[in-house]
C-alpha cells in the first residue's frame, strides 16, 4: 500500500493548534503524521496519466500510421529533378517556396512549365554559407553555383527550356550518390522527427565505410507524402553509368545499411520500402490530375498526396497550409437525390407560360370527354 498526507487533515490540525496551549501544540505535531492509505492501482492509473506521450510515437517511427499506407505507385513519372540549396532546413518557412529566392524559382517554374521539354520537379535543399545559390540538376548529374535572384530567368530559359550549357556562371560536374532526405519539420512534424534521425544514421554509416566522399546526405523540403516519414530519394548511378532516382517511404534507421550496402553498393531497389523512381512518362499514359495536388498559391512545384491526418496534436502535415490555412478541403458528401425531389425540380425548372399551356390542354380534354359523354347519353 502506498500513504500520502491529504491537504484537509492537514489544515485543520494546523488550526486546532493555533487555539490550544503549546503543550497541546506539541501533541497534535505528533499527531500530524496520521496517513491516508491508497491502492497501487490508484497511483499507477495517476501516474500515467500525467506521463507524455513521446514525439517518437505521435510523428516518429513509432507512431500507429507506419506501414498502413501503399508505398507502390505513389511517385508520378517524371524526366527530371532541380534541387535548390537555400539556407539551413531548420530555418525553412512551412512554405519556404514563398520567399527568396525558392519563391522566384517556384514563379518561373509554374509560368515555363509548359516550355520544359521533360517534366521536371523542384526541391529546396539544405544550403547555407556558400552553397546557397547552388542548382543540382538530376539525372544530369551537374551543379550550377551561386544562382542569384537576377540569374534565375535566364538560367531557366537557356539550361531547362533550351537545354543549353549556362555560360554566365559556373558549372561542376556530379559524382558519386546522393540521398535528399525530407526534413521540412515546419511543413509535417512527422518529417521534422524523422528526417534528422535518418541523416545522422546515414552519416554514421557511410564515415564507418569511409564513404564520406561518394555519398552525400542532403536535407530536402517537401517532397509529397507526409504520411510516408521517412521519406528519401537516392540519386546513385547503376552499372552502366545511368542515374535515376529512386524514392523510399517507411524508412526507418534499421533500413540505412541496407540502403548503402543493397542499393547504392550494388544498385539492387529495396522493394518493400519503394515507392517508385523518376522516370519519363510513357507516351500515350493519361496525364495525372495535377490540380488536386496544387497548393493554395496555385503553384504546382511539388505535389503532395493529401490524406487526413488522423493523430491528434499534429502542428504540421500537409494539411497546414500557407498562414495557417489548411489546403486540404472536407468534401461534403454528395446529396442523395430522391425521386420525389427530382420530380418537384423539374416542375419548378418549367415556366410559368408552360405551366398555363398544360392547364389549359388538360382541361381542354377534360371538356371534350365530359361533352361526348353527354351525347352518348342522350343518344
Amino acid at each position: 500500500m502506498i500513504t500520502k498526507f491529504t491537504s484537509s487533515f492537514r489544515l485543520i490540525r494546523f488550526f486546532n493548534s493555533l487555539s490550544s496551549s503549546s503543550s497541546i501544540c506539541f501533541c497534535e505535531t505528533l499527531d500530524f503524521g496520521v496517513r491516508k492509505k491508497t491502492s497501487m492501482a490508484e497511483e499507477v492509473a495517476e501516474n500515467v496519466n500525467a506521463v507524455p506521450v513521446s514525439e517518437d510515437e505521435l510523428y516518429g517511427f513509432k507512431r500507429s500510421e507506419m506501414y498502413s499506407g501503399t508505398l507502390a505507385g505513389s511517385v508520378g513519372p517524371y524526366g527530371r529533378h532541380v534541387f535548390l540549396c537555400y539556407k539551413s532546413h531548420e530555418t525553412w518557412l512551412p512554405r519556404v517556396e514563398t520567399e527568396g529566392l525558392p519563391q522566384r524559382f517556384a514563379k518561373l517554374f509554374k509560368d515555363r512549365k509548359a516550355d520544359f521539354a521533360v517534366e521536371t520537379k523542384l526541391t529546396v535543399c539544405g544550403g547555407g554559407g556558400e552553397s546557397d545559390g547552388d542548382v543540382l540538376i538530376f539525372p544530369e548529374m551537374v551543379r550550377y553555383k551561386a544562382i542569384q535572384d537576377t540569374d534565375v530567368d535566364a538560367f531557366v530559359e537557356d539550361v531547362l527550356v533550351k537545354g543549353k550549357t549556362w555560360t554566365s556562371g559556373i558549372q561542376e560536374e556530379l559524382t558519386g550518390s546522393f540521398v535528399f532526405v525530407c526534413a521540412h519539420g515546419s511543413r509535417d512534424k512527422r518529417c521534422g522527427v524523422c528526417g534528422p534521425v535518418l541523416m545522422e544514421k546515414f552519416e554514421q554509416e557511410i564515415s564507418s565505410r569511409g564513404l564520406s566522399d561518394k555519398i552525400f546526405v542532403l536535407p530536402s523540403s517537401h517532397i509529397g507524402g507526409h504520411k510516408y516519414a521517412g521519406n528519401l530519394i537516392v540519386f546513385s548511378p547503376d552499372s552502366a553509368g545511368n542515374v535515376s532516382g529512386h524514392w523510399y517511404g517507411y524508412v526507418t534507421p534499421d533500413d540505412v545499411p541496407a540502403m548503402l550496402d543493397q542499393h547504392i553498393a550494388k544498385g539492387e531497389i529495396i522493394q518493400n520500402l519503394s515507392r517508385g523512381q523518376m522516370r519519363l512518362r510513357p507516351e500515350g499514359e493519361e496525364a495525372e490530375k495535377e490540380d488536386e495536388h496544387k497548393i493554395p498559391n496555385g503553384n504546382s512545384v511539388m505535389v503532395e498526396e493529401r490524406e487526413p491526418v488522423e493523430q491528434k496534436g499534429f502542428t504540421g502535415g500537409c494539411c497546414q497550409g500557407a498562414n495557417g490555412v489548411s489546403c486540404c478541403q472536407e468534401q461534403a458528401a454528395e446529396p442523395v437525390k430522391k425521386e420525389g425531389c427530382m420530380k418537384l425540380n423539374w416542375l419548378k425548372s418549367m415556366g410559368k407560360e408552360e405551366v398555363l399551356l398544360g392547364a389549359a390542354v388538360v382541361s381542354a380534354v377534360a371538356t371534350v370527354a365530359v361533352a361526348y359523354s353527354i351525347y352518348r347519353r342522350s343518344g
